[in-house]
């Protein structure tokens, strides 16, 4: 069963270009609404537990590095089928094999300045805000 919840954040690349609003923008009009949001900037420890996972990775130095330089927004949303949906409003990964229209056609430049992140399960939405937000922090 899914939730209806997700977690997302703005990337470094979209925050240093002034995306913010209109990645924004793209979320609120396609139906999610923003229960818990803050602009904050990872540590190198932080951004090393974060992608944890990607540790044995050859880009993960990289990705840690490119996390750290710059503020991030992250955020949870809501709507029906959060998750899922989120992930149709991004697009790929790789921007050029995005759909028009998705934030990462619009607004990412490479695979690895890809301007957003969206949770790719329940589970990870709900462990990604856990770290980025205290239980205060969600409504």
């Amino acid at each position: 069963m899914s939730t209806n919840r997700t977690f997302t954040m703005i990337k470094p690349d979209a925050v240093e270009k002034g995306h913010i609003g209109a990645i924004l923008d793209k979320i609120t009009t396609a139906g999610f609404n923003i229960v818990s949001m803050k602009l904050t900037k990872l540590s190198q420890n932080e951004a090393e537990a974060f992608y944890a996972v990607h540790k044995e990775r050859p880009f993960f130095g990289e990705l840690v590095q490119f996390m750290t330089r710059g503020p991030i927004v992250a955020a949870i949303l809501e709507k029906d089928n959060a998750v899922d949906d989120f992930r149709k409003l991004i697009g790929a990964t790789n921007p050029a094999e995005a759909v028009e229209g998705t934030i990462r056609k619009l607004y990412a430049t490479s695979v690895g300045e890809n301007a957003v992140h969206g949770s790719d399960s329940d589970e990870n939405a709900n462990i990604e805000a856990a770290f980025y937000f205290s239980a205060r922090e969600m409504y």
